[in-house]
């Protein structure tokens, strides 16, 4: 098979001060043959992306690259090529997708006239031309009523549809090499599958190569001939997607495909990065969720949430965010709520801790109506119930020591009866988190992403809840982090008793960690009941689709 793109002996470093360099790439060699799927796989910092932009020299001018590095395109090194052959050969040749559409749209700009551009540029057309190719375009990607859409902007699009602009763009010049750089990480389960199906669809019509950049190994099985598994800047592994998922060799592998919680076991600890490096056993004992017992600690009756909308000059539109939810949550359980964007579920995560006033109905807390107090009142049930949001780079003040983030709600709330007092109870949940104690005279942006939730979850145990909702909170993380905090969830709620309110649209994260589980669709519950009996037998059509999107690596790609 003939190679459309070489990379040799590829190094990557960059200049962080006249003294000091950081490098990001060593030596990474790999080939990408015509008319193929190749996958690069690796967690953040692992060089993958910056490997995919070396390709394409869209390096930040820091960047060195090594003596002896190549990048063959059709036997030309791309790494010598000037500045104008290269800008030239991007988006005709060679095409990006990146993983956040809203960044690389341009605002004030009609998604038709972005397309548009590309073909004046690259192919000659008119504007006329272009725009009516533009319209072929989006139907091709399968944008709803297209000649409509032509004319609207990135911020009336939903997620999964600027990034089907995206790859229009991409597509459009018909580029012999397509790089799609994380290109479903944000996005629901639902229109991931439906966009790796169609940069599927679109390399098998257009006889084109992609280099798919990933760190989910799930994903990537589906869709992929090759696979090049990349850690702290260095190929550790390579091969066919079967070899890669059936006999791999490398231990990161092995830990990058069993970290990822599936659907066909739950063991009692998810499997770690470290488990495998260092030959620990790894754990077989199943979790099983006991029957609820007792009385509810929440029982929600009613719930709405209504939203005033503009429309037109003087009038207004009521849109109904949540309708009518009817719940209960179990003292030491988890309830799972599950559905795509606009579902409505973190709407009911905001409403259960005021942060979000509902329009109607009651959350009885041991039987007091946390809908009927007013502020003051409200203050004792704000520690008791506590919330994880989803990104941990906006959710912690970067003015302020972690000392000071974990120590403020404490004082808020007179927890602890001095300043000693609560720094010893700092250190105490730094150490129960995973923290080391130097973290204590850090700032949040010394630390990573897994490290940073570390820190959400410690200020949230600052205040002794009962209750914590987890909103999308392991959903930004790679998939060994991500096992690392849910496995930490578990632990808390095993010592604590504590009661979780589980969101995420992420059903194989939510199958591992719920017992009880909502299933949301427009606002409504439209399935709920036990976590287990809802994946084993879903009734809903909704639930049922949503089940049959999760990425299931070579086992969907043999029932195919």
């Amino acid at each position: 098979m003939n190679n459309l793109i070489s990379v040799q002996n590829l190094q990557v470093a960059f200049r962080m001060s006249k003294t000091v360099t950081a490098q990001a790439v060593k030596d990474v060699s790999f080939d990408i043959p015509a008319n193929s799927t190749v996958a690069l796989v690796g967690e953040s910092g692992s060089g993958k992306s910056v490997t995919a932009m070396s390709i394409v020299r869209l390096l930040p001018e820091n960047a060195i690259i090594g003596a002896g590095s190549k990048i063959l395109y059709e036997g030309r090194d791309l790494l010598t090529s000037s500045v104008e052959n290269m800008r030239a050969m991007r988006g005709r040749d060679i095409s990006v997708v990146f993983q956040e559409p809203m960044s690389s749209l341009n605002p004030v700009f009609t998604v038709g006239e972005q397309i548009a551009e590309v073909l004046r540029i690259h192919m000659k057309l008119n504007p006329r031309q272009a725009l009516d190719r533009a319209l072929e375009l989006m139907t091709e990607v399968g944008i709803p009523n297209p000649k409509e859409r032509l004319k609207s902007y990135p911020h009336e699009l939903s997620g999964g549809q600027q990034q089907r602009v995206m790859i229009a763009i991409a597509v459009a010049c018909e580029p012999k090499l397509l790089i799609a750089d994380e290109p479903t990480t944000a996005l629901d389960v639902t229109v991931q599958r439906q966009i790796t199906d169609l940069i599927a669809r679109l390399q098998q019509r257009k006889k084109m190569s992609v280099l798919f950049i990933s760190h989910d190994l799930g994903l990537v099985g589906e869709i992929s001939n090759q696979v090049i598994v990349m850690r702290h800047g260095q190929v550790r592994e390579t091969g066919d997607v079967e070899t890669i998922f059936n006999a791999p060799k490398d231990s990161y592998t092995r830990a990058l495909i069993a970290c990822r919680p599936n659907l066909d076991n739950r063991p009692r600890r998810l499997p770690v990065i470290d488990d495998f490096v260092n030959n620990r056993p790894i754990e077989t004992v199943q979790r099983v969720s006991t029957t609820a017992s007792g009385e509810p600690l929440v029982n929600v009756k009613g719930l709405r949430k209504d939203y005033r909308l503009k429309k037109g000059l003087f009038g207004h539109t009521i849109f109904p965010a949540v309708k009518l939810a009817d719940f209960t949550l179990y003292k030491g359980r988890t309830l799972g709520v599950v559905g795509e964007s606009g579902s409505g579920k973190t709407t009911i995560g905001m409403m259960l801790t005021r942060l979000t006033e509902p329009t109607t109905g009651s959350i009885l807390f041991e039987g007091k109506d946390l809908t009927h107090l007013n502020a003051d009142q409200m203050r004792p049930y704000r520690s008791r119930i506590q919330i994880i949001f989803q990104n941990p780079y906006a959710s912690l003040n970067p003015r302020f020591t972690i000392a000071q983030i974990l120590m403020e709600p404490m004082r808020i709330h007179g927890i602890g009866k001095d300043e000693d007092e609560r720094a010893r109870m700092t250190l105490t949940l730094l150490e129960k988190v995973g923290l080391p104690r130097d973290a204590f005279g850090k700032y949040p942006h010394e630390f990573s992403g897994g490290q940073r939730q570390r820190i959400a979850i410690a200020r949230c145990l600052s205040m002794k809840p009962e209750i914590i909702v987890c909103d999308e909170s392991v959903s930004a993380l790679d998939v060994s982090v991500q096992a690392t905090v849910l496995n930490l969830l578990l632990d808390l709620q095993e010592e604590f008793g504590l009661s979780y309110v589980f969101i995420s649209h992420d059903l194989a994260v939510v199958k591992y960690m719920a017992d009880d589980m909502l299933v949301m669709s427009q606002g409504e519950i439209v399935e709920r009941g036990l976590a287990e009996d809802i994946y084993r037998n879903p009734q809903h059509p909704y639930t049922q689709q949503l089940l049959q999107a999760i990425p299931r690596g070579l086992v969907a790609r043999a029932a195919a």
